[in-house]
């Protein structure tokens, strides 16, 4: 297994690792087979389901698995719809898994405001009626965070109670749920409550090895637990593996606003130097735009992974957990600060970058791509 002194400096691509006291508490697990209601996995499904405020847990080892065994759930007989934000990893990420397993039809939209979905946007887009032509609105999926930042909860509860009144499920993709958690005050409860269901995610930013925990009502649940079998997702001994995740709310969990703290700190730095931000630091993600000082995406990937305590980079996100060290924040920004000066030494100036055209589609990931 990888230390995780070896990624202290890994900004992207690479989220965190167990250490060995989270495994040595996964151990202490029992290892019964969790299609047969493994014991600490009925336990903690549980106790996820009572930080939601709903009525039971179902643990999945992925999140992509528990949205999609979210959708197939709530989504009987075909033809129905998916509203979701045109960035949401429902949409984006998950190889078209609503239409492939639900048979949905998506409608991705992207926010007026640039950051996040309102109940303005989400309104003119609900498909409703009996016209043969087009497949009725089901379901509101929203994310939080979405590429780090937070939805107002005033505007998720507008979304709810609007969604409700018209018979309209609302879902959330909450794989870093807990960094929104640790940035508003709120309680878990509070954030779940507008949701029928929310899928939670242990990895990533709380570094368990693997699992994502879907809750929802008791009946959705036991119906989901049958999806998940049929989708692969039945697995044996998950006790080690509910033990790391728990390990992880116990001892990850507060560790977040140090990290929310690093991000802040790479978007001044990067703001000092003359760095473009497409993305502000809300939580553990920022996007950054390198052209304002005649610098490419890739210039930086090649440059950061040849560092002695190299950079793993590749494009315009840089994600920050809670194995991120203060110093790899720094070697970056000095990184940066020397291809400025290497640039300008080079004779580039400000008024030969790029002009942007304005597009308010426009994603904020681009990859980095070295030309030929």
């Amino acid at each position: 297994m990888q230390h995780p002194s070896n990624i202290e400096h890994a900004l992207i691509l690479c989220y965190t690792v167990p250490t060995k006291e989270m495994n040595e508490y996964g151990l202490r697990a029992s290892l019964g087979d969790d299609v047969y209601f493994d014991e600490s996995t009925v336990a903690f499904e549980a106790h996820i389901a009572k930080i939601a405020g709903k009525e039971a847990g179902l643990f999945l080892p992925s999140g992509t698995m528990s949205n999609q065994v979210a959708l197939r759930t709530h989504l009987q007989q075909p033809p129905h719809s998916v509203i979701t934000d045109a960035r949401a990893h429902i949409y984006r990420m998950e190889a078209g898994g609503a239409a492939f397993h639900s048979q949905a039809n998506s409608i991705p939209i992207f926010p007026e405001n640039g950051h996040h979905l309102t109940w303005e946007d989400i309104e003119p887009r609900i498909v409703s009626g009996t016209d043969v032509h087009v497949a009725p609105t089901r379901i509101i999926a929203l994310e939080n965070t979405l590429n780090g930042t937070i939805i107002p909860q005033e505007d998720v509860s507008e979304i709810s109670k609007n969604a409700r009144a018209r018979n309209i499920i609302m879902h959330l993709d909450g794989a870093r749920i807990w960094h929104v958690a640790i940035e508003t005050r709120m309680s878990m409860k509070e954030i779940c409550d507008p949701f029928d269901t929310v899928s939670l995610c242990f990895s990533k930013g709380l570094g368990a090895p693997i699992g994502t925990c879907l809750v929802g009502p008791k009946a959705f649940i036991t119906k989901a637990r049958w999806f998940r079998k049929l989708f692969g997702g039945g697995m044996r001994q998950t006790g080690y593996l509910v033990g790391c995740a728990a390990y992880a709310l116990t001892h990850n969990f507060p560790l977040l606003p140090r990290v929310h703290a690093l991000t802040r700190r790479m978007q001044r730095g990067l703001e000092d130097i003359g760095v473009g931000i497409l993305s502000p630091a809300e939580t553990c993600i920022l996007f950054y735009d390198p052209s304002p000082i005649g610098v490419e995406y890739w210039e930086i990937v090649e440059r950061a992974a040849a560092l002695e305590k190299p950079i793993n980079l590749n494009g315009s996100r840089i994600v920050m957990h809670i194995q991120t060290s203060s110093q790899a924040v720094e070697d970056f920004l000095d990184l940066v600060r020397t291809l400025k000066e290497e640039k300008a030494k080079a004779g580039w100036t400000p008024d030969q970058a790029p002009r942007k055209k304005q597009n308010p589609f426009r994603d904020v990931y681009v990859k980095a791509v070295k030309p030929n």
